[in-house]
Protein backbone atom coordinates (compact mmCIF):
# COMPACT_ATOMS: atom_id res chain seq x y z
CA UNK A 1 0.00 0.00 0.00
CA UNK A 2 1.69 3.26 -0.90
CA UNK A 3 1.76 6.09 1.58
CA UNK A 4 -0.78 8.43 -0.48
CA UNK A 5 -3.41 5.26 -0.59
CA UNK A 6 -2.77 4.95 3.45
CA UNK A 7 -3.36 8.84 3.68
CA UNK A 8 -6.86 8.48 2.11
CA UNK A 9 -7.87 5.36 4.12
CA UNK A 10 -6.90 6.81 7.33
CA UNK A 11 -8.80 10.19 6.34
CA UNK A 12 -11.62 8.46 5.34
CA UNK A 13 -11.43 6.70 8.59
CA UNK A 14 -11.29 9.67 10.74
CA UNK A 15 -14.12 11.11 9.25
CA UNK A 16 -15.92 8.72 9.57
CA UNK A 17 -15.73 8.83 13.49
CA UNK A 18 -17.95 11.77 13.12
CA UNK A 19 -20.52 9.36 13.86
CA UNK A 20 -18.80 7.88 16.68
CA UNK A 21 -17.38 11.32 18.68
CA UNK A 22 -20.85 13.22 17.44
CA UNK A 23 -22.63 14.96 19.57
CA UNK A 24 -24.46 13.45 22.58
CA UNK A 25 -28.18 12.94 21.71
CA UNK A 26 -30.49 12.69 24.15
CA UNK A 27 -32.45 9.69 24.90
CA UNK A 28 -35.68 9.21 22.69
CA UNK A 29 -39.14 10.77 25.02
CA UNK A 30 -36.49 13.07 26.43
CA UNK A 31 -37.50 16.10 25.39
CA UNK A 32 -36.70 18.44 28.21
CA UNK A 33 -33.46 16.59 28.17
CA UNK A 34 -33.26 18.38 25.02
CA UNK A 35 -35.01 21.72 25.77
CA UNK A 36 -32.18 21.69 28.72
CA UNK A 37 -29.61 21.86 26.23
CA UNK A 38 -30.72 24.32 24.15
CA UNK A 39 -31.37 26.74 27.23
CA UNK A 40 -27.96 25.79 28.37
CA UNK A 41 -26.24 26.57 24.91
CA UNK A 42 -28.60 30.00 24.49
CA UNK A 43 -27.96 31.35 28.49
CA UNK A 44 -23.69 30.37 27.46
CA UNK A 45 -24.04 32.37 24.15
CA UNK A 46 -26.05 35.23 25.86
CA UNK A 47 -23.37 35.49 28.87
CA UNK A 48 -20.76 35.71 26.00
CA UNK A 49 -22.27 38.03 23.46
CA UNK A 50 -25.05 40.31 24.97
CA UNK A 51 -25.67 41.66 21.49
CA UNK A 52 -26.81 38.23 20.96
CA UNK A 53 -29.75 38.86 23.88
CA UNK A 54 -30.86 41.64 22.31
CA UNK A 55 -31.08 39.91 18.78
CA UNK A 56 -33.27 37.44 20.25
CA UNK A 57 -36.14 40.01 21.63
CA UNK A 58 -36.28 40.88 17.81
CA UNK A 59 -36.24 37.51 15.97
CA UNK A 60 -38.85 35.62 14.26
CA UNK A 61 -37.16 32.72 15.40
CA UNK A 62 -33.69 31.28 16.88
CA UNK A 63 -32.03 27.79 14.99
CA UNK A 64 -29.66 26.46 17.85
CA UNK A 65 -27.35 24.28 17.14
CA UNK A 66 -25.80 23.08 20.74
CA UNK A 67 -22.89 21.17 19.88
CA UNK A 68 -21.36 20.64 16.18
CA UNK A 69 -18.74 18.12 16.09
CA UNK A 70 -15.88 18.52 13.37
CA UNK A 71 -13.07 16.23 12.15
CA UNK A 72 -10.67 16.20 9.24
CA UNK A 73 -7.44 15.08 7.71
CA UNK A 74 -7.76 15.82 4.22
CA UNK A 75 -11.46 14.95 4.18
CA UNK A 76 -13.32 16.64 6.83
CA UNK A 77 -16.90 16.90 7.62
CA UNK A 78 -19.26 18.14 10.36
CA UNK A 79 -22.63 17.17 12.28
CA UNK A 80 -24.73 18.78 14.76
CA UNK A 81 -28.51 18.56 16.01
CA UNK A 82 -30.60 21.56 16.39
CA UNK A 83 -33.59 22.68 17.25
CA UNK A 84 -35.71 25.50 15.83
CA UNK A 85 -37.53 28.11 18.84
CA UNK A 86 -40.22 30.48 17.96
CA UNK A 87 -41.28 32.90 21.20
CA UNK A 88 -39.10 30.24 23.23
CA UNK A 89 -41.38 27.39 22.12
CA UNK A 90 -39.44 24.37 20.30
CA UNK A 91 -40.85 24.04 16.73
CA UNK A 92 -38.80 21.80 15.01
CA UNK A 93 -35.73 19.49 14.79
CA UNK A 94 -32.90 20.49 12.25
CA UNK A 95 -29.36 18.64 11.76
CA UNK A 96 -26.46 20.75 9.99
CA UNK A 97 -24.02 18.89 7.82
CA UNK A 98 -21.14 19.74 5.83
CA UNK A 99 -18.15 18.41 4.06
CA UNK A 100 -14.40 19.44 3.06
CA UNK A 101 -11.86 18.48 1.48
CA UNK A 102 -7.95 20.57 1.45
CA UNK A 103 -4.91 20.52 4.16
CA UNK A 104 -7.16 20.36 7.42
CA UNK A 105 -6.39 18.15 10.74
CA UNK A 106 -8.15 17.91 13.93
CA UNK A 107 -11.27 17.73 15.94
CA UNK A 108 -12.90 20.21 16.70
CA UNK A 109 -16.78 21.19 19.06
CA UNK A 110 -18.92 23.84 19.01
CA UNK A 111 -21.88 25.21 19.01
CA UNK A 112 -23.97 28.22 16.88
CA UNK A 113 -26.98 29.80 16.68
CA UNK A 114 -29.02 31.55 13.56
CA UNK A 115 -31.19 34.26 14.41
CA UNK A 116 -33.95 34.80 11.52
CA UNK A 117 -34.62 38.43 11.44
CA UNK A 118 -37.68 38.84 8.93
CA UNK A 119 -40.48 36.81 8.01
CA UNK A 120 -39.04 36.65 4.63
CA UNK A 121 -36.09 34.72 6.13
CA UNK A 122 -38.35 32.30 8.06
CA UNK A 123 -40.42 31.55 5.07
CA UNK A 124 -37.22 30.40 3.38
CA UNK A 125 -36.05 27.94 5.80
CA UNK A 126 -39.42 26.62 6.42
CA UNK A 127 -39.97 26.07 2.80
CA UNK A 128 -36.24 24.47 2.14
CA UNK A 129 -36.21 20.37 1.88
CA UNK A 130 -32.63 21.39 2.73
CA UNK A 131 -31.00 24.42 3.02
CA UNK A 132 -27.39 25.74 2.50
CA UNK A 133 -25.52 28.40 4.03
CA UNK A 134 -24.35 30.83 1.95
CA UNK A 135 -27.33 30.68 -0.55
CA UNK A 136 -30.99 31.91 0.01
CA UNK A 137 -31.04 34.83 2.43
CA UNK A 138 -28.20 36.49 3.71
CA UNK A 139 -26.33 35.78 6.56
CA UNK A 140 -23.82 37.57 8.75
CA UNK A 141 -21.31 35.94 11.44
CA UNK A 142 -21.56 38.29 14.28
CA UNK A 143 -18.07 38.61 16.07
CA UNK A 144 -17.27 40.45 19.18
CA UNK A 145 -16.74 43.76 17.05
CA UNK A 146 -19.66 44.13 15.19
CA UNK A 147 -21.67 42.73 18.33
CA UNK A 148 -19.85 46.37 20.38
CA UNK A 149 -20.54 48.44 16.95
CA UNK A 150 -24.87 47.43 16.25
CA UNK A 151 -28.11 47.77 18.10
CA UNK A 152 -31.19 46.02 16.97
CA UNK A 153 -32.04 49.42 15.40
CA UNK A 154 -29.25 48.91 13.09
CA UNK A 155 -29.93 45.73 12.10
CA UNK A 156 -30.30 45.25 8.09
CA UNK A 157 -29.45 41.48 7.56
CA UNK A 158 -31.83 38.43 7.18
CA UNK A 159 -30.18 35.93 9.56
CA UNK A 160 -27.36 36.77 12.24
CA UNK A 161 -25.12 33.43 13.39
CA UNK A 162 -22.49 33.49 16.15
CA UNK A 163 -20.34 31.04 16.73
CA UNK A 164 -19.67 29.61 20.50
CA UNK A 165 -18.23 27.01 23.00
CA UNK A 166 -15.04 26.24 20.54
CA UNK A 167 -12.72 23.55 21.50
CA UNK A 168 -10.79 21.25 20.11
CA UNK A 169 -7.76 21.24 17.51
CA UNK A 170 -8.73 22.74 14.66
CA UNK A 171 -8.00 26.20 13.41
CA UNK A 172 -11.41 28.34 13.34
CA UNK A 173 -15.05 27.12 13.23
CA UNK A 174 -16.61 28.23 9.83
CA UNK A 175 -20.94 27.88 8.93
CA UNK A 176 -20.34 28.26 5.37
CA UNK A 177 -21.46 25.50 2.96
CA UNK A 178 -23.40 23.47 6.12
CA UNK A 179 -26.48 21.95 4.98
CA UNK A 180 -29.06 22.54 7.24
CA UNK A 181 -32.36 20.23 6.96
CA UNK A 182 -35.37 19.28 8.96
CA UNK A 183 -35.63 16.42 10.77
CA UNK A 184 -38.89 16.63 11.84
Amino acid sequence: MTLSRRTVIWALAATGSLSVAGPSSAPAGSSQSVDDKIDIALNRLYASAPFAKDLSTEAKGILVFPRVTKAGFLFGGSYGDGVLRKGGVDIADYSSVSASFGLQVGVQWFGYALFFMNDQAMTHLDNSAGWDIGVGPSIVIVDRAMAVKHSTSTLTQDIYAFIFGQNGLMAGAGIEGSKITRIR
